[in-house]
């Protein structure tokens, strides 16, 4: 009984360690951030101030490892010409884990988004210095 005891104490602080402080959650998640990050990501919803601009990021893609590498594919229509548009670059947390910065090899696609919400088959985020929205769920 004392060993069971003891082993849920230790299981409860374990899991109160992994609690975020994102403002749309998960309040407790037994898996690391970087755990969290580490996915292949299509966006599923793009908001502007609320307005729906999903369309154009349908065809975005998002491959983030554990090691901080990140790949972003974008395929899109410019005067009905289609382009496919790829870099590398690297990714790491900020401010405590709150944002999530990307630098690519195109300068364009780098920002700092503020992490709203954080699950294993879930990652909303928000420009930092902008009003866009996205939120990812896995390829």
């Amino acid at each position: 009984m004392k060993k069971t005891m003891i082993g849920l104490l230790v299981a409860t602080a374990f899991a109160f360690q992994s609690c975020d402080n994102y403002p749309d959650g998960p309040l407790v998640s037994l898996k690391s951030k970087t755990e969290r990050v580490a996915n292949d990501w299509k966006v599923g919803e793009a908001l502007d101030e609320g307005t729906n601009i999903t369309s154009d990021f349908e065809k975005y893609e998002l491959s983030l490892t554990k090691d901080g590498e990140a790949i972003l594919i974008a395929n899109y229509n410019f005067l009905g010409i289609n382009y496919e548009f790829t870099t590398s670059g690297t990714w790491e947390f900020l401010s405590n884990a709150t944002k999530i910065s990307f630098d690519f090899e195109n300068d364009d696609a780098d920002g700092i988004y503020k992490i709203l919400r954080l699950k294993e088959n879930e990652m909303w985020l928000k420009e930092d210095a902008g009003t866009i929205e996205l939120h990812f769920m896995p390829r």
